[in-house]
């Protein structure tokens, strides 16, 4: 399939340049969170204006951003200023209503475009592609099945006792375990179902996992493609928490494999701007080197925020390209890293009480670099920075990301 809503030739929007009207080329971005301020630095470090809309008047990127359109992403007139002030705009996370990037499609080019932006924000859609381009990814997803209606729920309890013990997701709006229910039996299932709504779900058979990865692809509206090396991802609780950076983090094929299958999705989708792809590494001998498709975010990832400090050019670097129409040079990964994502949590001590992090024991360990997001409150579970080690070679990397963990009382310590 293609993406059909930015249909067309693409120019150019170079750094620097004026339009008719003689106004600095500006890129615009739907949301303010902590990627929408990371992309709005990249944009800016090259010359570009930036605008943001986001609801919050504290928004992340919309404090620094040139402009920033407090407004809903669905109203109307906030749309408009938008499409006035920028050449090109893109998202930062998938759940901005795909309608607003149909409408904004009208007279500006959107990257990603409304039609893949879509299939992301619902997880039936999603695996419905997965397994149409299975053939040219040489990778499929988890055994599913679909359940939106009561007598598909039936249909489940009686028949596909084959995908238990399972997972029940929510179709829609779920994201770091959030809208997840494990379940074992099929009254487990039909109570799952009952306390997610009864929303539109998908069941999701729980496989032999062994580990984690993605691999995040950039292309450009002419179809070239580049890529990032594959990490290797530990979750903790349904969050991420731990990204592993380097040449030898997971088997050679496995990588290769991976990379491959990211590429082949990006292409059947007829993607443009920065896709991330998550997979399963399973070890059950009846799937495609290992790997499972799990979901994947149009847009830049936490588990590429490493490349901001390992390569020579950052998943936002390729953000910025990809969407202005600027050529997509292949990253260059300088040095081996690993990235520690940084919640809420660490800002409390054990007895809950607020306390600020030890930055200054952690400032002091080599090839530490330290991103917070601008969240004016620090909450339970709520990403508020991450901290990425480099060096000069993988052991330096892990003793330095040991010890940080260890100071921030960070979960995943056993697996750096």
């Amino acid at each position: 399939m293609n993406d059909t809503s930015n249909a067309g030739a693409m120019t150019p929007i170079f750094p620097g340049s004026k339009d008719a009207a003689g106004r600095r080329a500006t890129l615009g971005v739907m949301g303010g969170g902590q990627l929408g301020r990371m992309f709005v630095h990249a944009a800016q470090r090259l010359g570009y204006f930036t605008a943001v809309l986001d609801p919050d008047a504290k928004s992340p990127a919309g404090l620094v951003s040139h402009h920033h359109i407090q407004s809903d992403y669905s109203d109307p007139a906030g749309l408009a200023q938008l499409a006035d002030l920028c050449q090109a705009i893109t998202t930062e996370f998938e759940n901005v209503p795909s309608q607003a990037l149909q409408k904004l499609a009208q007279t500006r080019p959107v990257a990603p475009g409304a039609t893949v932006v879509g299939i992301a924000q619902n997880r039936i859609e999603e695996k419905a592609h997965f397994a149409a381009c299975a053939d040219i990814s040489g990778v499929t997803c988890a055994p599913y099945a679909v359940i939106e209606t009561p007598a598909q729920l039936q249909a489940a309890l009686e028949g596909r006792t084959d995908l238990m013990p399972g997972i029940l997701k929510t179709a829609r709006m779920g994201y770091d375990g959030k809208g997840q229910i494990r379940v074992k039996t099929t009254s487990e299932l039909a109570a799952a179902w009952a306390e997610l709504g009864g929303v539109a779900c998908v069941l999701e058979k729980m496989l032999p996992l062994t580990a984690e990865c993605s691999v995040l692809v950039a292309r450009g509206w002419d179809g070239q493609v580049v890529s990032f090396a594959p990490q290797s991802n530990v979750h903790v609780e349904g969050i991420l928490a731990v990204t592993h950076a380097y040449e030898g983090n997971m088997p050679p094929a496995l990588a290769t494999n991976a990379r491959d299958a990211a590429v082949a999705i990006a292409q059947h989708l007829g993607y443009v701007g920065v896709l991330c792809v998550e997979f399963f590494v399973v070890d059950d001998g009846s799937t495609h080197g290992g790997l499972v498709v799990n979901e994947m975010a149009p847009r830049p990832h936490n588990s590429g925020h490493y490349t901001l400090d390992a390569c020579d050019a950052s998943q936002f670097d390729m953000q910025v390209h990809a969407m202005a129409g600027l050529p997509l040079p292949k990253p260059r990964q300088h040095s081996p890293a690993i990235m520690l994502n940084l919640l809420g949590d660490v800002w409390f001590d054990a007895s809950g009480q607020l306390q600020e992090p030890n930055w200054q024991a952690v400032l002091s360990l080599p090839g530490t670099h330290l991103h917070l997001y601008g969240k004016s409150e620090a909450r339970v579970g709520r990403k508020m920075g991450h901290l990425t080690i480099t060096g000069p070679d993988i052991a330096s990397v892990k003793t330095v990301a040991r010890r940080a963990a260890e100071l921030l009382r960070l979960p995943g310590l056993d697996t750096i």
